[in-house]
């Protein structure tokens, strides 16, 4: 009966191939666009994930995500290194500036001020360049993605010159830092080059970033900073989310994506049902002349999932593999790097179009059900 159910399916090319481009057309369209969503949000996040070093974000309690900046004192510093279980807390700044080119044009960039004796926070893939380099007076290190944006000749080695504030600077090296929400260049100086050259102003400190002693949970720490400074603190991955969830609950990507990935499925199922369908009633006289000779719905039923089988898995892997193919070819690119197939992703797909397969076959097995033997003898 398997041989006969693939002959069914293989013998007219044209539905079959039919069938197999709906698959793939659901699967490449869920697949790709549900990455490219979740490489998007993980990017509200990836000033925070770049900072590997630190337990615990300390910040204003009016902080809602990392792209929102509210000053603190500069004796917060002071108040928690003092919290029992802190094994070193250092300033981290962050916010947006307008650097002006050699040629007179301006460009905003994320400037990020990292602490002076340890540069955490600082990248650590070096293109070009040292990293202590940005210990030097009137020095700074960006990013590759932004570096090529300013420069689009990309000379990494040959040193660039620039002002920030009516202050000089000059790129000492280049790094390969995580892209963020952000596409502005990233600009990285210490903190106390980023006091000289920012505007002046009472508070400039937006975030401490906090270690935890050995023994001491993040979360206990966190808590316990909370509580005795009456700041905001949360630990790494709580940060993280913090910022996900408020792009997620204010602005219109997740509407956007899921319209997207809706249509995908939608059309995906439309296309697969219609071919099942049309296949299963072209065959009507195939499927009477099997009941006639005693085969059951139960055995017609085992022959259609073997059919769907047989196209779901096509079509899964040439959807997945064109998918995969995407992501490979489009890697070095600024505006896709870091995007990527994740193996959530396809566990999800496969599930879906599994689902979609599944009511396709029950939508177009009603006739062969109620199908009377009788016909096949019928003129």
């Amino acid at each position: 009966m398997n041989a006969v159910a693939l002959k069914m399916l293989l013998g007219d090319r044209a539905k079959y191939l039919g069938l197999v481009f709906g698959v793939t057309f659901a699967t490449l369209l869920m697949a790709q666009q549900v990455s490219i969503f979740v490489g998007i949000m993980s990017r509200t996040a990836n000033a925070i994930t770049s900072v590997r070093e630190a337990d615990v974000w300390v910040m204003d309690p009016r902080v809602r995500y990392v792209d929102e900046v509210e000053p603190m004192r500069d004796v917060e510093l002071s108040r928690v290194r003092s919290v029992p279980g802190v094994d070193w807390a250092v300033p981290f700044y962050k916010g947006l500036s307008t650097i002006r080119l050699a040629d007179g044009l301006t460009q905003q960039v994320q400037l990020i001020g990292v602490d002076d004796v340890s540069l955490i926070g600082l990248c650590d893939d070096m293109l070009s360049g040292r990293r202590d380099a940005i210990r030097d007076p009137q020095s700074a290190i960006m990013d590759r993605n932004g570096f090529l944006f300013v420069w689009p000749e990309g000379d990494f080695q040959n040193s660039r010159t620039f002002e920030l504030n009516d202050n000089r600077l000059r790129i000492r090296g280049v790094c390969n830092e995580k892209p963020t929400f952000l596409t502005f260049p990233i600009l990285y100086v210490t903190y106390q080059t980023a006091m000289e050259i920012t505007p002046p102003q009472r508070k400039k400190m937006p975030f401490i970033v906090v270690k935890a002693r050995d023994g001491v949970t993040a979360e206990a720490l966190a808590t316990r900073i909370a509580h005795t400074t009456g700041l905001q603190a949360l630990t790494a991955p709580q940060f993280r989310w913090r910022s996900i969830n408020y792009y997620l609950e204010r602005t219109g990507i997740p509407i956007n994506f899921g319209i997207t990935i809706a249509l995908g499925a939608i059309i995906g199922a439309a296309i697969t049902a219609q071919t099942f369908y049309i296949f299963v009633v072209e065959n009507l006289k195939q499927f009477a002349a099997m009941k006639a000779v005693g085969v059951t719905n139960g055995q017609l039923l085992r022959m259609v999932l073997l059919q769907a089988s047989v196209v779901g898995s096509m079509g899964y892997g040439l959807g997945m593999g064109a998918t995969a193919l995407f992501f490979f070819a489009t890697k070095n690119q600024p505006a896709l790097q870091g995007f990527q197939l994740y193996a959530q992703v396809m566990a999800g797909t496969g599930v879906s179009i599994a689902i979609i397969i599944l009511g396709s076959i029950l939508f177009s097995l009603r006739k062969v059900f109620r199908l009377d033997p009788a016909v096949v003898f019928r003129g």
